[in-house]
């Protein structure tokens, strides 16, 4: 019995030691790019999808995704220095967040998130970019001893990720070449 009563007392213990992390999608790394691209991106902004857009869940509780994830899109653009500020051409950058699967259980908590990127020509309606982008975050038990403590930072990794991608994906866009021209290709 005393075995078990020091068991418990120290995964207590362990367990009251463990604080649960914000939500921090902010992108470690993030350099200067050597790419720029001719437009000013003049406004970002980070959306839930509705039902009947979505991609897998968005659970309740996430109504804050949408505000942490358009800063730390926006603190990775401007460490990114991708964007020419004063150009010709502005751009919006809209993003759409499709789904965030965090686990409810599990030892190695992975949340995937899926989120729509897309850059709008603001002078003449052009889509220079579109792509959906799929990320995951894994955390192993050996983050946390607590499981809500890793759900949390799998959600951030997720995030972290996705915006990653997106981010290496900009130095791919050509704005002279848009995927989709509002003209219809005319």
């Amino acid at each position: 019995m005393k075995r078990y009563l020091v068991v418990f007392l120290a995964i207590f213990v362990l367990t009251g030691c463990t604080s649960v992390p914000p939500l921090n999608f902010s992108v470690p790394n993030v350099g200067v790019s050597n790419k720029k691209i001719d437009a000013e991106l003049k406004s970002i902004t980070v959306s839930l999808a509705r039902p009947d857009e979505q991609k897998g869940d968005i659970q309740a509780g996430m109504e804050l995704l949408p505000q942490f994830w358009k800063a730390s899109l926006e603190e990775s653009i401007d460490r990114m220095v991708i964007f020419k500020d004063g150009a010709d051409t502005r751009l919006s950058l809209s993003v759409k967040i499709l789904a965030v699967n965090a686990p409810a259980v599990g030892l190695d908590m992975a949340t995937k998130a899926i989120a729509r990127y897309e850059l709008i020509n603001r002078n003449n309606g052009d889509i220079v970019y579109t792509q959906d982008v799929t990320s995951t975050g894994i955390v192993p038990i050996s983050y946390a001893f607590v499981g809500y403590v890793r759900a949390r930072e799998s959600v951030n990794r997720a995030i972290q990720n996705n915006i990653t991608q997106f981010l290496q994906s900009l130095e791919t866009i050509d704005i002279a070449r848009p995927m989709f021209p509002a003209g219809g290709g005319k």
